[in-house]
C-alpha cells in the first residue's frame, strides 16, 4: 500500500501484571514512522491501512488521560497529527513520545495513558475484525474480570500495518 514505510522502525515493550493493569504476554508493538502521511487527510490513510489488514471499527479520537486497558480485544493506534506523551503498560510501565505516522499495536490487557498531547492531537483506533473493546480502569473487580477475559481474545489475523508478515505474526505467538 502506498502509505506504508517499509524501514518503519519496530520496538517491542513486555510488561508485568502489577495488580492493578494485567498487561499481556503479548508485547506492545510500537512502529515508529510506519506510515507516510497525506496532507489533506492523514487519519484516512491509516484507516485505509488497517481495513486492508482486517483491523476495522475504526475511529478517530485522542487517548484518554487516565490508566484504562481492553480485556476483549486487542487495539492499534495510528497518529495521524500531532503528538503525545504517553504511559504505556500501567504506572510502572514505559513512557514514549509518539507523533505523526507512529502506530502503536496494543494487545489485550496493557494499560494506557495519554500524559499530555498537543492541541491538535488526532488518533485512528482500531480492532481486529470481530473484536469488540470494553474498557477497564485501575480496581481489583476489572483486574479479576480481566485474567478471565483476555485469553478468550483470538489472535488477530494479520498485523494492522505489514499484514501477514507483520511483528504482530511474529512476536505475538500462543
Amino acid at each position: 500500500m502506498q502509505f506504508i514505510q517499509k524501514d518503519a522502525q519496530i520496538t517491542p515493550h513486555y510488561f508485568q501484571d502489577d495488580g492493578v493493569v494485567p498487561n499481556s504476554a503479548f508485547p506492545l508493538i510500537v512502529y515508529q514512522a510506519a506510515l507516510s502521511l497525506p496532507e489533506d487527510d492523514p487519519a484516512r490513510a491509516f484507516e485505509q491501512v488497517f481495513a486492508a489488514n482486517r483491523w476495522s471499527r475504526s475511529w478517530r479520537n485522542g487517548i484518554y488521560s487516565f490508566h484504562h486497558y481492553h480485556a476483549t480485544a486487542h487495539e492499534v493506534l495510528g497518529i495521524a497529527q500531532g503528538s503525545a506523551r504517553v504511559c504505556m503498560g500501567g504506572e510502572q510501565g514505559v513512557r514514549l513520545t509518539i507523533g505523526p505516522g507512529d502506530v502503536m499495536v496494543v494487545p489485550a490487557g496493557v494499560g494506557h495513558k495519554n500524559l499530555g498531547a498537543s492541541s491538535d492531537l488526532l488518533v485512528v483506533g482500531a480492532y481486529p475484525d470481530g473484536q469488540h473493546p470494553d474498557l477497564c480502569r485501575e480496581s481489583a473487580r476489572e483486574h479479576r474480570h480481566a485474567l478471565e477475559n483476555i485469553p478468550k481474545v483470538p489472535m488477530p489475523a494479520s498485523d494492522p500495518v505489514f499484514g501477514i508478515n507483520g511483528a504482530v505474526m511474529n512476536l505475538w505467538k500462543k
